[in-house]
């Protein structure tokens, strides 16, 4: 299996899969789970997400009790993402030539979950009913799983591989994330003949800004300003300034109160000024928590356990497909996927890890529930 991990992974890595440029990787999934006799069909959300490819489902009957599964990936990574390929190393650690990310966010995840079902299927294994989703776009806040219909899902569980952390890891909580832009509105003049007939949009976003609680708002919240923009030239007072920033927390209603203090403090400082604002905010994805007590968590920890892993609860800041099935009422939780330093050319992956993620998954296929 080791073996046959790293060829399916460096195979996937060496197809670029930008988000929303995803169409190349979907054949090569489909081509793998066909040899499988499982058929993944397209679905029509490219039409919403703008991407060249739809999502892939498929649904595998099996025999055993307790329901049915699901075991979701994407397939888009962010960039620098093409001419990915994978190098391997003495220990085991697979990384990029360092100019492209890896991709192991979220094609270890793929990787697991073919090799999962793959095993499965060969050895003729008895398993629960499965459901599998391979979406698009989801590094830029879950498009594919938010222009899929979820409603049309048997599952009552569901597991996404799509964490850092050490394998046995699995979050049951994440946030909402809540962006905004911000348009100030002042009046253009002569910096050095009339600055008194201007209205510097930058100084007043500036006061904004000074006056606004940034970083660790508390433990369940985080605000950060990122982008800031505005001038037409040093010697002209500021006629806009634009200023881009989101909010992250665990509980929805907190990150909405955070989020009108922001607003109404940027309208305060403007009109200290004089100027005047223009505010859009957008919530990019809505908070969840799965009770550690329930059936998939548990499931979870006894299949972790029977594939030799220690399993480990806990919350994390960033989101997933997992935020947009949660309001759907699937529970489910997010599992440690052999990603590491993700987002950046540095990402890594060791093929052990995968192997391990493998198994955890062939397991939860395997375990029967335990009702209260």
């Amino acid at each position: 299996m080791q073996n046959e991990i790293a060829q399916i992974f460096a195979k996937l890595v060496e197809i670029d899969s930008p988000s929303l440029r995803e169409h190349r990787m979907a054949e090569q999934i489909q081509k793998m789970f066909g040899e499988l006799g499982i058929e993944l069909t397209e679905d029509d959300s490219a039409e919403v997400t703008g991407s060249d490819v739809g999502n892939l489902y498929a649904y595998v009957p099996g025999t055993l009790p307790g329901g049915t599964i699901l075991f979701a990936a994407h397939m888009d990574t962010v960039m620098p993402a093409n001419g990915k390929k994978a190098i391997f190393h003495p220990d085991g650690k697979v990384t990029s030539d360092g100019t492209t990310v890896l991709g192991a966010d979220d094609l270890a995840a793929v990787t697991a979950i073919y090799e999962a079902v793959k095993y499965i299927k060969e050895n003729k294994m008895a398993h629960r009913n499965l459901e599998l989703l391979f979406t698009t776009g989801e590094e830029l806040y879950c498009k594919g799983a938010k222009a899929f219909d979820c409603k049309l899902l048997k599952a009552s569980s569901v597991y996404v591989p799509d964490l850092s952390g050490d394998i046995g890891m699995a979050a049951y909580a994440a946030p909402s994330i809540l962006s905004f832009q911000v348009t100030i509105r002042g009046v253009a003049s002569h910096a050095g003949f009339a600055p008194e007939d201007g209205i510097n949009a930058i100084a007043a976003g500036a006061d904004a800004i000074a006056s606004l609680e940034q970083g660790r708002i508390d433990e369940n919240t985080t605000a950060n300003i990122g982008c800031i923009q505005g001038g037409d030239g040093i010697n002209i007072v500021s006629p806009e300034c634009i200023i881009k920033g989101e909010i992250r927390s665990l509980h929805h209603e907190k990150a909405l109160e955070v989020l009108e203090a922001y607003r109404q403090q940027f309208e305060q400082s403007a009109k200290k000024f004089g100027a005047s604002i223009v505010w859009e905010s957008n919530v990019d994805i809505k908070a969840y928590e799965t009770n550690p007590d329930s059936e998939p968590v548990r499931a979870f920890c006894r299949a972790a356990e029977k594939a030799g892993v220690m399993p480990h609860l806990t919350k994390t800041f960033g989101g997933s497909d997992n935020n947009v099935f949660a309001q759907y009422g699937i529970e489910g939780i997010v599992l440690a996927s052999a990603m590491h330093n993700v987002h950046s050319c540095e990402e890594y992956t060791d093929i052990q890890e995968i192997k391990k993620v493998t198994q955890i998954l062939i397991q939860l296929l395997r375990v029967e529930p335990t009702w209260n």
